[in-house]
């Protein structure tokens, strides 16, 4: 029960590697929100599902000011909303740039300006940013995605400076996996699969649990002393 006691806001936690995350955090002890604009797709006693646009700045606000209330705290805040829209740079339209862009990149800002500042209030914490392989390594018809991924390494690193100032015992880390077999993935033709996970050194892809197990280690106590780093988890990946 490494996670006893402990309050989790876990954006994008409806399906997925969110929901991997939920339902691990809250087996080892968490009360889990997982805020999600989408409906979630299991049941758990310790995972409230709360519907969030995580672009709306008031209603980041709103939902801080809610979980806070209700449960008193938050110790753990994974970001972990993402999307997609994929195209070449010569292809790719404003508005599938300005989506990306204001659900990973700004939508991690929105909950961290409140959620941050409390838990250096309450002299502990850990926030995880899911960043990407790509946001480290860049990919051929993702300039946005990767972008918003490599944002989110750097607002890491500069939130681990801020937050612990003044003695603060609050943690920020990202991590960075690598092809992971979610949804998502379902859609993507077996042969672009197989290539690649014959780019990894391990010579497969990611379950979520995999990543999840990741997330656990940096909101857990047993990361005490990790803070401003970027855990790429991608067994040996590169694009």
């Amino acid at each position: 029960m490494r996670l006893q006691d402990k309050v989790a806001v876990i954006t994008g936690g409806a399906r997925g590697l969110g929901q991997s995350m939920a339902e691990l955090f809250a087996k080892e002890g968490a009360k889990v929100i997982a805020a999600d604009m989408g409906d979630m797709a299991y049941e758990h006693p310790s995972v409230e599902g709360y519907k969030l646009n995580v672009t709306d700045p008031e209603a980041c606000k709103s939902f801080v000011d809610y979980v806070t209330e209700k449960y008193g705290k938050i110790d753990i805040l994974v970001n972990n909303a993402g999307i997609t829209r994929d195209a070449l740079t010569r292809k790719m339209t404003d508005d599938m740039w300005d989506l990306v862009i204001d659900v990973n990149l700004k939508g991690v800002f929105n909950l961290t300006k409140h959620i941050g500042p409390a838990m250096q209030v309450n002299g502990k914490g850990s926030i995880i940013n899911i960043s990407s392989v790509v946001g480290e390594f860049g990919n051929i018809g993702q300039a946005n995605y990767a972008a918003t991924k490599a944002g989110v390494i750097g607002m890491t690193k500069t939130w681990a400076k801020e937050f612990a100032m003044k003695g603060a015992q609050v943690r920020v880390n990202a991590i960075s996996p690598g092809y992971t077999m979610t949804d998502i993935l379902k859609t993507v033709p077996q042969d672009l699969l197989d290539k690649f996970a014959a780019q990894t050194m391990l010579g497969r892809l990611a379950q979520p649990e995999e990543i999840a197990n990741a997330a656990l280690f940096l909101a857990s106590d047993e990361s005490s002393y990790i803070t401003g780093h970027n855990l790429s988890v991608n067994g040996g990946m590169r694009l």
